[in-house]
């Protein structure tokens, strides 16, 4: 079984899913409206300038590497 790691620290081209979100309620809400649910899939697309292109149910999101470490995540293998 993989490790549970910030999605900070996950490799671009990896799939994930969430474990869970380490958030205050707001920051929580945000995440969950924009489809941030537990046990969803996601993929880092790339790392630019300090921020995460992520992808997930097929919109993409730029996320700043502190709400990034907010997500722990974990290696998920099709």
């Amino acid at each position: 079984m993989a490790p549970i790691i910030p999605l900070a620290m996950m490799p671009e081209g990896k799939d994930s899913k969430i474990i869970s979100i380490n958030a205050g309620k707001c920051l929580i809400n945000r995440l969950r409206s924009m489809g941030f649910i537990e046990n969803t899939l996601l993929k880092v697309k790339k790392g630019v300038n300090g921020s995460l292109i992520v992808s997930i149910n097929g919109c993409d999101y730029a996320l700043g590497m502190g709400m990034a470490t907010k997500i722990m995540v974990q290696e998920y293998s099709k």
